[in-house]
């Protein structure tokens, strides 16, 4: 079985992200007295795999055909952890389904999100980050992201 962690590539160009991000993974989990299992690896690289928004369903239907055994419940709880690292955000386009996205080293992360159609589209707002930079500085802070999220329908 070949892991975005292993330092390994599916067909695609590996983005330098990978590997850091399961080191970030294995701190947090270590912080919180857990072990870094194949289970939770497995869950880490279906995540990697996404593209955009992604379902808790669609990472449960991607372990499923690794080969590695994960109940529901794991998958669940790992992306609880991922998202306590930093490293996914949940995204919420409506009242009965939560989505997620991989934020980790993006530096932003800001959607308008269409209520009326349910679809995130993301923007670029370099005003933003220049105002998120100016208020750390003067805190005496760096800046490690931030998500601002718009909520819309069309007219």
């Amino acid at each position: 079985m070949t892991s975005y962690c292993d330092g390994m590539e599916r067909g695609v160009v590996q983005p330098e992200i990978f590997e850091p991000l399961c080191a970030v993974f294995r701190r947090k989990l270590r912080a919180e007295g857990l072990k870094y299992t194949p289970e939770r690896a497995q869950v880490l690289d279906a995540v990697l795999g996404f593209e955009g928004l992604f379902e808790a369903e669609r990472v449960i239907d991607a372990v499923k055909t690794s080969g590695i055994r994960v109940s529901k419940a794991t998958v669940y709880r790992t992306i609880k952890l991922l998202q306590d690292a930093g490293i996914i955000q949940r995204v919420l386009l409506d009242e009965d389904q939560a989505r997620y996205q991989v934020v980790y080293g993006g530096g932003g992360s800001d959607l308008v999100i269409r209520l009326d159609g349910g679809e995130a589209i993301a923007v670029q707002i370099p005003e933003l980050v220049a105002l998120r930079d100016k208020v750390c500085a003067k805190l005496g802070l760096t800046a490690k992201g931030h998500r601002l999220h718009i909520f819309a329908v069309k007219g």
